[in-house]
């Protein structure tokens, strides 16, 4: 039982490390002295839109290995064994689920109209609040592309 409780913890901690932040003032390290691009700009409009949960496998083969070990404590012999891969099948779907879910966030959709009159969109984490006809700008580099105030 003190096992299982361990692995709990484990696949809780794996599931939790997946999230990649899409936050608008988040960075990774190796974004950080790095040169950006800035472009200004007019907030148009703002959408909320859901940001998918990352589908890493870690969720599924934790679950697994959960499951597994759950369901080998079924019955005894061939009925263990059963009971094993039955457990490990139901706990790698559960497992994936549960990542999806836990690592999914609630995001916007920032169209701007640009100084030159281009139009784009970016959308990010919803940890900042953006308000049509705020002037912002646009931070590009590293293959990321953010809407600051």
């Amino acid at each position: 039982m003190k096992n299982h409780r361990l692995i709990i913890i484990a696949i809780a901690a794996l599931t939790l490390g997946a999230c990649a932040s899409q936050s608008g003032s988040s960075y990774e390290r190796s974004q950080t002295r790095g040169e950006q691009s800035v472009r200004l700009g007019v907030v148009e409009s703002v959408r909320n839109v859901t940001i998918e949960g990352t589908k890493s496998g870690v969720g599924a083969v934790a679950g697994a290995a959960v499951g597994g070990i759950g369901g080998s404590s079924v019955g005894g012999g061939k009925g263990s064994t059963a009971g094993a891969v039955v457990g490990a099948v139901l706990g790698g779907l559960a497992g994936n689920a549960i990542e999806e879910s836990t690592t999914k966030q609630a995001g916007i959709e920032i169209t701007v109209k640009l100084d030159n009159g281009q139009l784009t969109a970016i959308t990010q984490a919803a940890d900042e609040v953006f308000r049509p006809g705020e002037r912002v700008r646009i931070l590009s580099g590293s293959g990321v592309t953010r809407v600051a105030h």
